[in-house]
């Protein structure tokens, strides 16, 4: 990786023409100092009256949180009904598929990154500057709020999984408890957060692990019942489900609904990513270091995990469709109940419980940061770029805390109500999110083409991925909530939660361009600023500490 400011521009005055240089040629600038894109640029990296925030996330820390920071109850309890929607091949497909999909965005998104990762980056900061300030107003606001509503998502998970032990205390106590930790913890230095997350990811990777392999045993009949499973369930009752159907139509019905419904446990997992690398050490070497071991672990954590409850958990089992049974409907814990394993289930709970905490607090910190990165933009109040002197964006972690009152319609509203209601709602987020990426990423690989500079980290799926991503998931977002169109199955509830997003992203949007219908669609590749915040991003890149021993093979697995 070279350093930006000597090696990244190019000064070949055709790649410039018309750009207003007198004399045909350009200095080491790429657009007229004192433009009107540069010197909003400026303004918003460089506001003296504020503290920005710090990086403090190791590279263990990011490695960590890009690993496991958003595996939660999505996966470990959602996938059970997703399971008995489709069955085991229908939902191993749509994990396959997902894992390619979603690995065609981090690459997309971490170029885009991995070139400017200043303080207060988000996918939302790069719409503001290589797209527009209305793309990147509504994609800002779209993830404050997805965001913010995932948090007491996860609390309301979480109470569904203290529910499986027989306990006096009222869930509302519990979830009291969950939330002031998960609050305490963002507003602490984010060092604290890195930690937390370093211990919290780790105890769900292992526990992945365990799970794989515990699978891997009971396939060949290892549990104590000396059963072998082997296929047995993909033969009865069945490889795939239809849904709403019969016969090949509602196969066909089947694997749409599934692949749709695999959406949810990846859901903002890549803007993660992202949202780190402002408050990361060394994000030039860490952002792509994460990207290039994305792929392997989504392989591991969550195609070989679905085909693991696949061979281990009957699809028809009516435990994964009983909301009412929170932890109890993880398809983990009915096989290993199945198999005669007393105490394991309880100690899968426990870690299950933990996934939860842990997510709830890692999209707490994303949507509070995504309030920042709004504010940096200039899309949201200056009060929210706030930072204390440890660097916490103090009033955006406040503001975004108030959506954890809302995991208390738990305590009114029958549980598994409250997970699907926040499964549909959120998928449909995702998506819009994912398209907006690919735009996002369109626009700056135009701008970079025009100014002669490349970013540090590429992928060999690149561009192809990205146009990949860009169709699949404008369809999928399209196809959301396709069922509900059935007679049998029509409810204004589950249209609303599944098609709601895209009317309210959309006004959004053009609510922003008529405030600010003066500007352009898209910023002319011309006009895009890209050396303001080039200087703080190579003064955060720190040495790299030479490794020895096995370390060293290691860096060559890498």
């Amino acid at each position: 990786m070279g350093q930006f400011g000597t090696t990244a521009v190019s000064s070949d005055p055709e790649k410039h023409e018309g750009s207003g240089s007198d004399d045909g040629s350009k200095d080491a600038t790429m657009v007229q100092r004192g433009s009107v894109h540069e010197v909003m640029m400026e303004a918003q990296l460089n506001d003296v009256r504020y503290q920005k925030t710090q990086r403090g996330l190791k590279s263990r820390h990011a490695q960590m949180i890009a690993l496991g920071g958003t595996i939660g109850t999505g996966l470990f309890v959602g996938s059970g009904s997703v399971l008995a929607k489709g069955g085991p091949a229908f939902i191993l497909a749509g994990y396959c598929i997902m894992t390619v999909l979603v690995f065609c965005v981090v690459t997309a998104i971490v170029e885009v990154a991995s070139y400017m990762p200043v303080h207060g980056a988000s996918m939302a900061y790069y719409a503001n500057r290589y797209v527009s300030r209305s793309l990147g107003f509504s994609l800002g606001y779209l993830y404050w709020y997805a965001l913010g509503i995932l948090v007491p998502y996860e609390i309301t998970a979480a109470g569904l999984v203290i529910d499986y032990w027989p306990n006096p205390v009222h869930i509302a106590v519990w979830m009291t408890i969950m939330l002031i930790v998960i609050v305490a913890l963002n507003f602490l230095p984010v060092r604290y957060y890195g930690e937390t997350e370093f211990w919290f990811a780790g105890t769900k990777v292992i526990m992945m692990l365990g799970l794989i392999m515990l699978s891997f045993i009971l396939f060949w009949g290892g549990g104590p019942s000396r059963d072998r499973l082997g296929f047995r369930y993909w033969k009865n009752p069945g490889a795939a489900n239809p849904f709403i159907l019969e016969g090949s139509i509602g196969l066909f019905i089947s694997f749409w609904s599934t692949l749709v419904s695999c959406v949810f446990p990846f859901t903002f997992a890549p803007e993660l990513i992202i949202v780190t690398g402002g408050e990361m050490e060394s994000p030039r070497r860490n952002l792509p270091k994460a990207a290039r071991r994305y792929f392997y672990r989504l392989v591991f954590f969550y195609v070989f995990s679905v085909l693991s409850i696949g061979v281990t958990c009957p699809s028809n089992d009516p435990r994964l469709t009983d909301g009412h049974a929170g932890a109890g409907s993880s398809a983990f814990v009915v096989a290993i109940s199945n198999a005669g394993i007393d105490t394991l289930p309880g100690i899968i709970n426990a870690v299950i419980l933990i996934s939860a905490w842990s997510s709830g607090n890692s999209f707490l910190y994303m949507s509070s940061r995504s309030l920042y990165s709004l504010a940096v933009s200039g899309n949201a109040p200056h009060i929210f770029k706030k930072c204390t002197k440890s660097g916490v964006p103090i009033y955006a972690v406040g503001v975004s805390s108030l959506f954890t009152i809302l995991s208390y319609l738990n305590v009114s509203s029958a549980g598994g109500v409250v997970f699907n209601w926040f499964v549909n709602l959120t998928n449909t987020w995702g998506m819009i999110s994912w398209v907006c990426c690919m735009v996002v990423y369109f626009r700056f690989k135009r701008a970079c083409a025009y100014h002669g500079v490349s970013s540090p980290w590429s992928n060999f799926i690149q561009p192809y991925g990205a146009w990949l991503a860009f169709v699949s998931f404008t369809f999928l977002c399209l196809i959301n909530g396709f069922t509900v169109f059935f007679p049998e199955n029509w409810s204004a509830a589950n249209f609303l939660t599944a098609y709601i997003g895209i009317p309210i992203f959309l006004a959004m949007y053009a609510g922003h361009r008529l405030w600010a219908r003066n500007d352009k669609w898209a910023w002319d590749p011309a006009e895009i600023d890209m050396i303001t915040g080039l200087q703080e991003v190579d003064d955060a890149e720190l040495p790299e500490v030479p490794r020895k021993g096995l370390a060293k093979l290691w860096r060559v697995i890498e």
